[in-house]
């Protein structure tokens, strides 16, 4: 043991570091690929204790997705920081009884997927929450419980493409271009644990839990945002528009002699100094351009004239006037400037972990800031099976035999 002054400051360091507003909140988590674990995730860095369910031998798909290092793979790595791996044979008796005793002592539960799947291995939330009557039960699937395409299997690029996300994406007259983030599927990482957060809320008025339906589908659905008003309203459909906005001039990417950069006028407040900082005053009142409206309807005029001037400045040299006239804009960045950029470094986007296999490795940072409460850094993603005997021994009470037995049985590893 230290002395006691290497205490007090070994205690007063614990006591700084905070686990996050869900600490104490147990998750059980049948989740995997993108949409589920996402979910998790978010609560994960909120401070709940996460514990992935993975089948034996391969665990989750997604553990055998390359570029592998060391038998890792990035795409695991990715949406499983902070969490514990239990690896259980959900097709024995005893796996299935093991799984429902966690679902007993948990909080939440989270899977996706499809619909009738977890009812049929007697998982589902009826049978959950009959031992569990508080038991907070999230099922996302790509359609939803209900409706004519419940039961398809879906993948981001379908959801894409149904919601009418992906008609609207690529350039003007071109072929439709998926987004290159996958929301189709990480929109069940955000509406999730909205709904998850508000069940949690309303199970300390009415000690009860609820079943959540998260369809993906839905999700981008509710993201098309004013582009669905704007085809309520005009009876058209959007078109794409590549990087321009359908009725904001100027707002895209524009030409510089070594590179590209955006430029985005949000409102007309803006139009003055975007002509100011080109050299283009005499713009700034043209009765051809001084309204929205009006810009909107002479778009490749207004982007010629912008363009003219752009592709002979540098994107350093773009980027300093646009800052010293206060121009919304921005360099385009590849993902390894964007993970290098001071602004992500300064928020500590980027961090190191502890690997069991990979050693230190960098991973990213949680999404969430509590000004005057620090969180330690996350966890790295588990190896498959890391926790199954933490897990059994703490939290169902298992002794080492047992646990050997289990494991000895294929019902654990």
């Amino acid at each position: 043991m230290g002395r006691p002054t290497e205490r007090c400051m070994m205690d007063s360091h614990a006591k700084s570091i905070w686990a996050g507003p869900l600490a104490g909140v147990r998750v059980l988590d049948f989740t995997r690929v993108l949409a589920g674990p996402s979910a998790a995730l978010a609560l994960a860095d909120l401070g709940a204790e996460v514990i992935k369910v993975e089948p034996p031998g391969s665990g989750d798909d997604t553990r055998s997705f390359p570029p592998l290092r060391e038998g890792e793979s990035h795409y695991f790595l990715s949406v499983n920081r902070g969490k514990k791996s239990i690896v259980l044979d959900l097709k024995a008796a005893e796996g299935l009884a093991i799984a429902r005793d966690l679902a007993a002592k948990s909080d939440i539960v989270i899977e996706n997927y499809r619909p009738g799947v977890m009812d049929r291995l007697g998982l589902g939330y009826e049978a959950l929450s009959a031992i569990n009557p508080g038991l907070i039960y999230c099922a996302i699937s790509g359609f939803g419980m209900t409706g004519p395409l419940k039961d398809r299997p879906s993948f981001d690029i379908v959801l894409q493409a149904m919601s009418g996300a992906l008609s609207v994406n690529g350039e003007p007259g071109g072929l439709p271009t998926k987004l290159g983030i996958p929301l189709g599927d990480l929109v069940g990482g955000i509406n999730g644990p909205i709904a998850i957060l508000a069940a949690l809320h309303e199970r300390h008025a009415t000690g009860r839990g609820r079943l959540i339906d998260i369809s993906l589908m839905d999700g981008m659905i509710g993201l098309l945002g004013y582009l669905a008003q704007l085809s309520f309203f005009t009876g058209q459909d959007p078109v794409p528009q590549g990087s321009q906005h359908p009725n904001l001039v100027p707002y895209g990417v524009f030409p510089a002699s070594d590179g590209s950069i955006v430029i985005a006028c949000l409102t007309n407040h803006f139009w003055g100094k975007i002509c100011t900082a080109l050299g283009l005053d005499a713009l700034a009142d043209d009765p051809r351009y001084d309204r929205l409206d009006k810009r909107r309807e002479r778009r490749a005029e207004v982007n010629a004239l912008l363009s003219a001037v752009t592709q002979t400045r540098t994107v350093a040299d773009l980027a300093e006037l646009f800052a010293a006239h206060q121009v919304p804009h921005a360099p385009i960045l590849t993902i390894s400037e964007a993970l290098a950029q001071p602004q992500t470094l300064a928020r500590n986007m980027v961090v190191e972990t502890e690997h069991r296999t990979l050693g230190t490795i960098p991973i990213v940072n949680r999404p969430f800031r509590f000004p005057g409460a620090e969180q330690p850094v996350p966890s790295a993603p588990p190896v498959l099976g890391e926790h199954s005997d933490a897990v059994l021994a703490d939290l169902l009470g298992m002794d080492a035999q047992t646990i050997a037995r289990l494991r000895d049985a294929g019902i654990v590893a």
